[in-house]
């Protein structure tokens, strides 16, 4: 009787972790008004880094090292632009609009059940519209650190957060869609 005691113990102490987390998290959502970091972003072995800031709803602009290469969305379209090709997408085709929505993270979040990864990320999967999406937190601060979705041509693209600075100051210019050569 006293093992089975111990048991039910355990199990409510686990489930009163996992909701405590996401909680954790969806509190943290709910006062992000922007985010901006560095980012390492890996798709199919090809590894890419730079600077991003995020502004909810919907909103990115990412500048990456070493090639001369942006990412700009408006919130209604994502723009890819090089030296020599600019590419313009509706940005709800695309999994960013999903990712760029924590309004819809965070109800998604409250409904799903979370996984522990190397004992510091906090992982939800996510399946909408026939897209996947792996969105990682880190267990201690509660930040979005990652995410890992399928691009539009079905590559496999993981993106890592780092040096994550919250709610600072944005030049709302920064999300102006740049134009064709």
């Amino acid at each position: 009787m006293f093992k089975y005691f111990l048991i039910l113990i355990f199990f409510t102490l686990l489930s009163n972790t996992q909701a405590s987390n996401k909680e954790k998290i969806i509190e943290n959502l709910q006062n992000t008004i922007s985010l901006s970091f560095q980012f390492e972003q890996n798709i199919n072995g090809k590894v890419e880094n730079g600077n991003c800031v995020i502004q909810y709803p919907k909103k990115i602009f990412c500048e990456y090292q070493k090639k001369d290469k942006i990412l700009v969305s408006n919130g209604k379209s994502l723009v890819i632009k090089t030296k020599v090709s600019f590419y313009r997408y509706p940005l709800d085709r695309t999994p960013l609009n999903l990712i760029l929505d924590k309004n819809f993270i965070i109800k998604k979040i409250g409904n799903l059940k979370e996984k522990i990864l190397d004992k510091i990320y906090i992982n939800f999967e996510i399946v909408e519209n026939d897209n996947e999406i792996n969105i990682f937190f880190d267990k201690k601060t509660f930040n979005l650190v990652g995410w890992q979705t399928k691009d539009i041509y079905q590559n496999i693209n993981v993106t890592y957060l780092s040096s994550i600075k919250i709610n600072q100051l944005v030049d709302k210019n920064l999300f102006k869609l740049p134009t064709q050569n």
